[in-house]
Formats: structure tokens, C-alpha cells, sequence
């Protein structure tokens, strides 16, 4: 079973996934083993990694060590060239399509993609939008690219309905790391209405109700980085988990 079907199953089995944001910069790979196995513990359904900056030269080693300590989905969540390695399950081949950059569109995806085919990585191809809050991220800063409003649901929309046309297979809505606010309820609704992509959505989700509130909106999967990494105890991971994966979704992709 390839890692994208293990993502369907997941949120076929369980109505709504979690996924855990494990930034190398900002984990210490000595705690790394008991922050995985706890998550893993409580009822987390996977893990990203990376970051959109990258001060040291242990990716391959902080994987490794998330593979040893648990048998849930590693993927890949790329924020550069730098962040590509044949130890995780998967990568998230990202395609910032809210943006206008062509570096991100399809020139960096160029220099990638015979790296991945070499190290022989399954690659789940994924449109990634920037929603605005108000606050620079790092990831708008760093794409140099400006995110969608998150008062415009029907730009999102068209967003979404483009990528699922060219034949992409995840949507991905960031609000980035530590947003001041998450990806609206009425954006992820107008989406889910109309397109058929599992939807991921990350970025300033700070409580467990505030996730439940993403799912029950048509999200397929809910992602927590900043608040899991400040508070990383088996009661935080429990919460989200449970408050995922007992909410209710009102749009599911057909």
C-alpha cells in the first residue's frame, strides 16, 4: 500500500486525520524519540517534516529517527531543494499555486524531480496555498509570493478547482507557523463543496475545538506544528487526536 492510500484509508476509517509538523530547526533530536512515540501513542494518524529554513545538516538523521519510533506515515513537507532524503515514506511535491513565483510553480520542481526519481521516493503531488491573515510568515516571505485573503473563499475556490483539473491529488490551505489566525471554516466549506482533493489544512490552529471546527468544514486532515511543539504532552496529542477523529464532516470529496 502506497502512502497516499494509507491516507485514504486513514480518513476513510476515521472520518478526519491528524498530522503532527516536525520542524528539524526547531526539535532536538535527543527528545525527538519520546515526542514521536508519545504522538504516536496518543492517536496521531502521521507526521510531516521540514521547515521553511534549515540551519543544520541532520534531515536524514531526524527521519531516521522518526522512523524508528513509530510505524505511522513520514512524509516529507519540503520547504527547499535541501529538504529531499530516500528515508521517508513520501514527499509532498508541492506546487505553491496561490503564488506567481515560476520558481515555485514549476522551477524548482524541474531541479527535484530527478533527484526523487533517483532516490526513488514516492512523490504525492500536492497544490499548496498560502492564506493570508494579516501577518507575514515565513513561507510568504520566503516564496516571495502574496498568499489569498482569507476573506476570499471564491479565489481559493478557483485555486483548488485548477489544481484538481490538472490532475494534482492533495490540496494543501497554510496559514503558516504560527499564524495569528487559522484557514477560515467558510473557505475549507466552499472548497470542499466543489472539489473532489483531500484537503489538508495547517497553520494557527491552536485548540482541539478549533480543529474539530476544520474537519466538520470538510477538511480530510488537520495539522498542528506550533502549539505541539510548545506543549508537547500525551494529553495535547490525545485532545486534537480525539477531537479529529470524532467530528462529524459535512462535505466529504466524492
Amino acid at each position: 500500500m502506497t502512502t497516499y492510500e494509507r491516507l485514504l484509508k486513514i480518513r476513510a476509517e476515521r472520518g478526519g486525520g491528524y498530522l503532527v509538523l516536525l520542524d528539524p530547526d526547531k526539535t532536538d533530536a535527543e527528545q525527538l524519540p519520546r515526542f514521536v512515540q508519545t504522538a504516536t501513542e496518543a492517536g496521531v494518524d502521521g507526521f510531516l517534516v521540514g521547515g521553511s529554513l534549515l540551519f543544520n545538516n541532520e534531515f536524514d538523521q531526524h527521519l531516521r529517527i522518526i522512523k524508528q519510533s513509530t510505524n505511522l506515515p513520514v512524509m516529507i513537507f519540503p520547504g527547499s531543494l535541501l529538504q529531499v532524503s530516500p528515508v521517508a515514506d513520501a514527499i509532498l511535491f508541492l506546487i505553491l499555486i496561490s503564488g506567481r513565483n515560476p520558481e515555485h510553480l514549476i522551477g524548482n520542481q524541474v531541479l527535484a524531480a530527478p533527484i526523487i526519481k533517483r532516490m526513488g521516493i514516492e512523490a504525492i503531488s500536492t497544490g499548496y496555498m498560502l492564506i493570508g491573515t494579516g501577518k507575514v510568515t515565513s513561507a510568504e516571505f520566503m516564496s516571495n509570493t502574496k498568499p489569498i485573503p482569507n476573506n476570499k473563499p471564491d479565489i481559493a475556490l478557483a485555486h483548488a478547482l485548477a489544481a484538481e483539473m490538472i490532475g494534482l491529488r492533495l490540496l494543501y490551505l497554510d496559514a503558516g507557523s504560527g499564524a495569528d489566525e487559522s484557514v477560515p471554516e467558510q473557505m475549507i466549506e466552499t472548497i470542499a463543496r466543489s472539489c473532489s482533493l483531500p484537503l489538508i489544512v495547517g497553520g494557527g490552529i491552536r485548540t482541539p475545538e478549533e480543529a474539530r471546527r476544520k474537519i466538520e468544514a470538510g477538511a480530510s486532515f488537520m495539522v498542528t506544528g506550533t502549539v505541539t511543539e510548545q506543549n508537547n504532552h500525551h494529553s495535547t496529542f490525545k485532545d486534537f487526536a480525539n477531537a479529529v477523529h470524532s467530528a462529524l464532516p459535512l462535505h466529504r470529496p466524492r
